[in-house]
């Protein structure tokens, strides 16, 4: 029988869990840049000045 090679699969595991953290970043900085550009966009909405009617 085969003796098992521990080391391969330890390299293996570390190179998957590194893969899904790197798309986990990616998907997280997609989502931040969607959520900036609306807080821009809300923030444009908010920064111009109001009419005031009372004067």
């Amino acid at each position: 029988m085969a003796k098992p090679n521990y080391a391969f699969e330890k390299r293996q595991k570390e190179l998957a869990k590194k893969k899904k953290k790197e798309e986990k970043r990616l998907r997280k900085a997609e989502e931040g840049h969607i959520e900036e550009e609306g807080a821009t966009i809300s923030a444009d909405v908010d920064t111009q000045p109001a009419t005031d009617s009372s004067i």
